[in-house]
């Protein structure tokens, strides 16, 4: 875990994709996209069945890890409306553990609108949390400071002549765009122009590593 500041308060950003909030030992990830494989497969492309398993066990490792006892998932959670109704029952116990283990929130996404209530926990489409608003799609406009998800940002860079692209959390003074937490989620470059409309360019692009936090400036 890396600590910065955003929005006056102090932030831990997780290697595995996800944001820890200490003063209110809250967990959030964004675009799990629960069921993407099953909901390719109804339209004739087969995936191996095992992303939605996959997602939940990381999850699970994140909140006994941190030991959180709220949790935010910012939008596209399941890849469709009918994707809490297709997990397979392992995956439905481990949705069930988790959120009867914390207080738990759902932000409804561009994927997601509506969220089974029998997937347990809350559903909202947006939220003020001390100040920091939450939802799934940045706001151009909005000059409170702001976390979101829904790009999947990477960051592609060369390194020793090899190309390498890694999941990243994007960060103006307002704006912190969170990585897809999910295990089948592909990604758009942080210089994408639907990433710089939303968010502007005076951006960075952050990768939490070990015990440091690189920085890449988007203009760069």
């Amino acid at each position: 875990m890396v600590p910065f500041s955003f929005g006056g308060h102090e932030l831990l950003a997780l290697p595995q994709g996800a944001l820890f909030w200490p003063s209110r030992r809250a967990l959030l990830v964004a675009d799990l996209h629960l069921e993407k494989a099953s909901s390719f497969a109804r339209r004739g492309q087969m995936l191996p069945p095992y992303d939605s398993l996959a997602t939940l066990a990381d999850l699970e490792a994140l909140v006994a890890a941190t030991a959180a006892s709220e949790v935010w998932c910012l939008g596209d959670s399941f890849h469709d409306v009918g994707g809490c109704d297709r997990l397979p029952q392992a995956g439905q116990d481990a949705l069930a553990r988790l959120t009867g283990g914390a207080r738990w929130t759902w932000i409804t996404g561009n994927h997601d609108p509506l969220v089974a209530d029998r997937c347990g926990g809350a559903v909202a489409r947006e939220a003020l949390v001390d100040g920091l608003v939450l939802r799934h799609e940045a706001e151009p406009a909005e000059l409170r400071a702001e976390l979101s998800g829904h790009f999947h940002p990477k960051l592609r860079l060369t390194v020793r002549g090899k190309p390498v692209a890694r999941r990243c959390f994007i960060a103006t003074p307002r704006k912190l765009v969170l990585p897809a937490f999910g295990a089948l989620t592909g990604g758009l470059d942080v210089d994408h122009p639907a990433i710089v409309k939303a968010v502007g360019r005076a951006a960075e692009a952050l990768i939490p590593v070990e015990n440091r936090l690189l920085r890449f400036r988007l203009a760069a």
